[in-house]
C-alpha cells in the first residue's frame, strides 16, 4: 500500500527518512523472552504505569495457571495448538473489555506458549510512522507484538499495519512529488495481538484484519478468590480462604483491583502486627481504606446519598449532579456510573439518573413506594 501526499511536507517525505532511522527506532520496545519473568516491561513507562518486577511475577506464565475466562483460554488452547502444530504464527488477535481484566497478560502468555519473544507497546507511543516501522522491522518469526490501547493509532500507523497484518510486508514510499517511488519490505510472519477498552472506536478496516476478536469478562467471585490466595502466596502473605472471599467480593469483578485491594489489606495485618489474615482483618482493613461489601468507594456513595437525600433519587441531571457533588461530570459518566450501572444501582434515563431501590437499601434508605414513572 503506498501512502503519498502532495503537500510540501508530505507523509511520504515521513516516510523517506524511515529506512535510515529504523535501525535505532525513537519508541523503546520491551522485548522478553518466553521464559524470562522478570523482563516483562511496557518501554518507557512513567509514573504508576511502570511495573515493578514484583508485579510482573504476579503475571501468570502458563494458559493452565490463568484463572478465569474459560471460553477464552479454550479458543486460544485450540489456537496454539493448531499453529504449533503447522508451524506457524498465531493468527491476529484483538481483545476488548474493561481495564484490568488482564489483555496484558493474556499476550505475554501466547508468546511464552509459543516460545517466541514479545515485544510491548501502547499505541500513543507510535507518535511517527518510523516508531511503528522500528518494531516490526525488528520482529522474528512468530513473534508477538502487543498494542495496548490500540484505538488510539493515528491515522499513518494504522494504515502502515494494514500490509503488515495481511501480506506481512511494509510498504514505504521513498521521495515526494514526481520522485517518490514505493518499496516493499517483506516481514517475518507475526502475531499482532491488539487490546483496547473501546472496541467501537476501531476502524473497520484495522478491526477486520484480526482473526480472533475475543471480549474479556467480568470475574466471578469464586475466580477472584483464586487469584487473591495465588497473590498472596507469591507475595509471601498468609490468608485464609475467608479472608481472600471477602477481598474478591469487594473487588468489582477485576484482578487488577483484587490484587490492589489485598496488597492494602497486607499492609493493614503487618502493621497491627496481627500475623495471618483473616476475614475481620481484611474487613476491617477494606472499611478503613472506604471500600464496602459491594465494592463501592466513598465516591460511589457520595453520588448516591445525594441523589436519594437532596433530589429523592431522582431523576436528575448530569451536570445537576457533578455541582451538587463537586465531581466533574466527565468523571461521573466515564468513571463512576459504569460500576453503579453494572450492579443495578443507578439508571440512566432521558429524564436524568435514578437511583434503584437497591441502592437505596444498600445505604440504608427506605426507597419510596412509588417512584416517579418514567413513561410521564
Amino acid at each position: 500500500m503506498a501512502i503519498i501526499s502532495s503537500k510540501k511536507t508530505s507523509k511520504s517525505a515521513q516516510q523517506g527518512e524511515l529506512l535510515s532511522k529504523t535501525a535505532s527506532p525513537s519508541v523503546d520496545s520491551a522485548t522478553c523472552p518466553a521464559a524470562a519473568t522478570e523482563s516483562l516491561l511496557q518501554p518507557k513507562a512513567a509514573g504508576d504505569e511502570r511495573s515493578s518486577k514484583h508485579d510482573e511475577k504476579l503475571r501468570p506464565q502458563q494458559l493452565g495457571d490463568y484463572v478465569g475466562q474459560k471460553e477464552l483460554k479454550e479458543v486460544l488452547q485450540i489456537a496454539i495448538q493448531a499453529a504449533q502444530s503447522r508451524k506457524e504464527a498465531l493468527d491476529h488477535l484483538l481483545l476488548y473489555g474493561p481495564p484490568g481484566l488482564g489483555k496484558t497478560t493474556i499476550a505475554l502468555i501466547l508468546s511464552a506458549e509459543m516460545g517466541v519473544n514479545c515485544k510491548v507497546t501502547s499505541a500513543p507511543a507510535l507518535e511517527r510512522p518510523r516508531d511503528i516501522v522500528g518494531l516490526l522491522m525488528n520482529l522474528q518469526p512468530g513473534d508477538v507484538l502487543f498494542i495496548d490501547e490500540i484505538h488510539r493509532l493515528n491515522r499513518m500507523t494504522e494504515e502502515l499495519l494494514y500490509p503488515a497484518m495481511e501480506d506481512f510486508r511494509l510498504d514505504i514510499v521513498t521521495g515526494k512529488n514526481q520522485t517518490a517511488k514505493t518499496r516493499s519490505i517483506p516481514l517475518p510472519p507475526f502475531t499482532l495481538v491488539g487490546a483496547t477498552t473501546r472496541v467501537g472506536a476501531l476502524s473497520s478496516p484495522l478491526r477486520d484484519r484480526f482473526g480472533f476478536i475475543q471480549r474479556l469478562r467480568f470475574y466471578e467471585p469464586d475466580e477472584l478468590s483464586q487469584i487473591v490466595l495465588r497473590t498472596a502466596e507469591i507475595l509471601h502473605t498468609a490468608i485464609v480462604p475467608d479472608a481472600a472471599t471477602e477481598v474478591a467480593r469487594r473487588s468489582r469483578g477485576t484482578p487488577r483491583i483484587a490484587n490492589r485491594l489485598l496488597k492494602r489489606v497486607r499492609d493493614y495485618a503487618e502493621v497491627k502486627g496481627v500475623g495471618a489474615v483473616t476475614q475481620a482483618i481484611a474487613t476491617e482493613a477494606l472499611e478503613l481504606f472506604n471500600v464496602d461489601p459491594c465494592g463501592l468507594d466513598w465516591t460511589d456513595r457520595r453520588l448516591l446519598t445525594v441523589m436519594i437525600e437532596h433530589f429523592n433519587g431522582g431523576p436528575v441531571g448530569l451536570e445537576t449532579m457533578a455541582a451538587a457533588t463537586g465531581e466533574d461530570a466527565q468523571t461521573i459518566e466515564e468513571v463512576y456510573e459504569p460500576y453503579l450501572l453494572q450492579i443495578g444501582y443507578l439508571n440512566r434515563t432521558p429524564r436524568g439518573r435514578i437511583a434503584t431501590p437497591a441502592a437505596w437499601k444498600h445505604l440504608g434508605y427506605q426507597p419510596p413506594e412509588h417512584q416517579i414513572s418514567l413513561l410521564h
